[in-house]
């Protein structure tokens, strides 16, 4: 891996459900996460470069009332038990229906994100399993990468400019590897 120095990304955020954890649809209940193989080592390797990480995720589920925000908050704990600290989480509760600026495709949780972090959108790289996680990256000058799962549609991966059979790979094509 580059170093901080020099590699142009100084934070990688990610999608929660289907990228860094198995995607349970409204998932309220911390004893279903499971991580995705390898993302563990992902996570520690990029902290050990001294790279932020974060969570971006759209929880409709709560605008919905299928869960609440006590229960996202309790599986986002679940997934720093098991995968490690992050920098910043941003989690978006509307539905598509709310027209709000963070959902994404939208790019609010991106710029809150940075901000947060005290990094130019350009800093910063989303690694995602479908389009919106892509399409919210792009719109906010950072850099999408799509890593397909089962439910990924084929235009999706077509459109992404970046992708990625895992999240190694992912990261290895952020910072110039193979």
């Amino acid at each position: 891996m580059e170093s901080p120095e020099t590699s142009k990304f100084r934070a990688v955020l990610f999608d929660r459900d289907g990228t860094l954890v198995v995607d349970v649809p409204y998932n309220g209940d911390p004893a279903l996460v499971r991580p995705v193989p390898g993302a563990k080592a992902v996570l520690d390797g990029l902290r050990a470069e001294g790279i932020a990480t974060g969570v971006i995720s759209n929880q409709s589920g709560i605008a919905r009332g299928l869960i609440t925000e006590a229960d996202v908050a309790g599986v986002n704990a679940r997934v720093e038990e098991l995968l490690g600290p992050f920098d910043v989480w941003e989690v978006c509760p509307h539905s598509e229906q709310d027209g709000c600026a963070c959902r994404k495709p939208q790019p609010g949780m991106v710029h809150s994100a940075c901000r947060k972090l005290g990094i130019a959108e350009s800093e910063a790289a989303l690694i995602g399993d479908i389009g919106a996680d892509v399409r919210a990256a792009e719109a906010a000058g950072a850099t999408g990468v799509l890593v397909p799962t089962p439910v990924t549609r084929a235009e999706e991966v077509a459109a992404a400019r970046l992708v990625a059979p895992d999240l190694a790979a992912a990261v290895g094509l952020l910072q110039g590897t193979p």
